[in-house]
């Protein structure tokens, strides 16, 4: 069956079931491959994206649930948020085998974009759903906190 997905501000069209999951159509249809595929369930997070303004596990989402929301991936991940996650992750030196980042950072962003003042326990609920097998738990947390602190010196100084 066809679909069109919008995917990273590119619009595709696939012939492909309805319930394939997307997290096959962006790796093996459109090579993106920095969305990971991990425990396939929905339970580790490695396999986060944006639909939408929601983080979801891609590797439970049919195509044909997607509907005409935008896609967006590691690959696209663009703003102030990703911008200071990114430094965060870096100066707090977050990524190990690396292999969860790309869906922790979805995730991360994903908060940050709703709270910029996340405590603890909205990092904790927030990330819950991503695992991290080398558990850089801490440094996730520590780097949220910094990524919140940039983005708040930022609007005061605007």
């Amino acid at each position: 069956m066809p679909y069109t997905l919008r995917v990273n501000g590119n619009v595709h069209q696939f012939d492909i079931d309805a319930d394939t999951p997307l997290l096959w159509v962006l790796r093996d249809q459109l090579r993106l491959t920095g969305t990971k595929y991990g425990c396939g369930v929905a339970q580790c997070g490695a396999c986060t994206v944006l639909v939408g303004d929601r983080a979801v596990r891609s590797c439970t989402v049919q195509v044909s649930n997607v509907g005409d929301k935008a896609v967006t991936t590691i690959e696209q991940l663009e703003g102030p948020e990703a911008a200071a996650v990114r430094r965060a992750w870096i100066n707090h030196n977050v990524p190990q085998c690396g292999y969860c980042q790309s869906g922790q950072v979805v995730s991360a962003v994903t908060l940050l974009k709703e709270n910029r003042r996340p405590t603890d326990r909205d990092i904790d609920l927030a990330m819950a759903g991503n695992i991290c097998r080398c558990a850089t738990y801490t440094r996730i947390r520590a780097a949220m906190h910094d990524a919140a602190r940039t983005l708040q010196s930022k609007r005061r100084s605007a």
